[in-house]
């Protein structure tokens, strides 16, 4: 019988498919390795890569693709990772992997850290990473200008505004926002490109009409 494990993940994702028994059980099992790895706070020095770790990057091919952030998250928030963690996992990681270190963010990192994170991953062309990266710790953390910049980033690579989490407050008002966002559709329009929606919406967050 297929169910969801007894705890689901923190985070917007969720579990999009559910889990048969033998994920579930190897959850439980991940999630356990993970706490123990919280508890001590290091594992046994003769140990490179901590058991929890390697579960993380094979979460997709025990609980499914369309479970892999969900439970990716979930561990990390489990074994209370902190920024070096985090930022050691982004750095070996597969684009999958560091997408979910960007999702977990808001739920480990209280202050600005993990900044550098967010900017490398604004500065790839992946889009799955670009969307992660626009969540709501760059909405804490970013500063105006490295936001400005990010929404720009969007609207090249077709990242959808919405993802831009607290985008209408963060605009509002943005008279700089706005002098980007009409050059950037000038230049679209000077050479025979449409401009994105998406433009214009934020646009009119910024208080300026499009």
């Amino acid at each position: 019988m297929n169910r969801q494990p007894t705890e689901g993940p923190a985070g917007p994702a969720g579990f999009d498919g559910r889990l048969d028994a033998k994920a579930v059980a190897w959850l439980d099992q991940a999630l356990a390795e993970a706490a123990e790895w919280a508890e001590l706070g290091s594992g046994p020095d003769n140990v490179a890569v901590p058991r929890w770790e390697l579960r993380f990057a094979a979460a997709g091919r025990h609980c499914g693709q369309e479970n892999a952030d969900a439970v990716r998250t979930l561990l990390l928030r489990r074994a209370a990772a902190d920024t070096d963690t985090l930022t050691r996992i982004y750095q070996r990681g597969t684009a999958a992997e560091r997408r979910a270190v960007l999702l977990a963010l808001p739920h480990l990192v209280p202050g600005p850290e993990a900044l550098p994170l967010v900017e490398d991953a604004l500065r790839t062309n992946d889009t799955t990473l670009v969307e992660a990266a626009v969540g709501p710790y760059a909405a804490d953390h970013l500063d105006p200008h490295a936001w400005r910049h990010a929404v720009l980033k969007c609207l090249f690579t077709g990242v959808p505004v919405a993802a831009v989490a607290d985008a209408a407050r963060r605009a509002d008002g943005d008279t700089e926002l706005a002098r980007m966002l009409n050059h950037f559709a000038s230049e679209r329009t000077a050479a025979g490109r449409s401009v994105p929606a998406d433009l214009h919406r934020v646009l009119n967050m910024t208080g300026e009409e499009s």
